[in-house]
């Protein structure tokens, strides 16, 4: 009997996400991402290494997932119809959360890799990374809202699906990179990558990578925020001086 627990005890041990056979070292070309004033997007190369301690397991190939998401919100969705002959806002769904940047890049297609089960669980795909928690009470065609949002934000470059940009070399290195836009949000965006054996997590490895203003556009933001009648002056200052510049431009060259 007490061999018998012992040996259950050892089987439930071996399959926790911490002491899994396979585990992540991760690496990152960069460790913080910093906007300025002629920021216009950068590459975020993410690679690592399957670390074991037995051999590279025969049952099923070795797939990765890795996702980056930017600092999340809640998010007012509206609809716009024409109405004697203008456009307004009709129908609207309030998102309780929703990312403002969002890629998932991965060995293979996401459907082929990944179990439905373990996607409800860690929360990888798009779908499952928008919550519509409450939305349907007060519209019935949510879908159709958040395909707004999808088809709107992927072409802003802001939500990226990027099946098959994994390189995996001998089941042990991976690497890929993420195209991050010049219309991020500062904020931490969270980095995770995922092991997958027949279509189930084994190891998970999550890392946070800052993104923010710095310089003059540190101070502004700052400013603006902490200080806004100060930066409300300092914008009428800057508009009357730039009004008045130019009119004695203008007066000059007239003459």
């Amino acid at each position: 009997m007490i061999r018998a627990v012992l040996a259950a005890a050892i089987l439930w041990v071996g399959t926790l996400p911490g002491l899994a056979s396979e585990r992540i070292v991760l690496g990152l070309s960069q460790d913080e991402v910093a906007i300025t004033a002629t920021f216009d997007g950068s590459s975020l190369l993410i690679f690592g290494a399957v670390s074991r301690e037995a051999p590279i397991p025969s049952d099923g190939r070795l797939e990765v997932i890795i996702t980056v998401t930017g600092p999340l919100g809640p998010l007012d969705v509206r609809r716009k119809e024409r109405q004697f002959g203008i456009w307004v806002n009709a129908d609207s769904v309030w998102l309780s959360e929703a990312p403002s940047f969002y890629a998932v890049a991965s060995t293979g297609p996401l459907k082929d890799i990944l179990s439905p089960v373990e996607d409800l669980r860690h929360g990888i795909t798009l779908g499952q990374v928008i919550n519509t928690v409450g939305a349907r009470e007060s519209v019935q065609d949510v879908e159709n809202f958040t395909a707004a949002l999808r088809r709107i934000r992927e072409s802003e470059g802001l939500y990226q699906i990027n099946e098959g940009s994994v390189a995996l070399d001998q089941q042990t290195l991976f690497r890929t990179s993420i195209e991050l836009p010049s219309n991020l949000v500062e904020g931490s965006y969270q980095t995770r990558i995922f092991l997958l054996r027949n279509r189930d997590v084994v190891d998970i490895f999550t890392t946070g990578i800052p993104v923010r203003k710095v310089g003059m556009e540190r101070w502004l933001y700052t400013t603006a925020n902490t200080q806004p009648v100060l930066y409300g002056l300092m914008s009428l200052v800057i508009a009357i001086a730039a009004g008045w510049g130019a009119s004695a431009l203008f007066r000059l060259l007239q003459r």
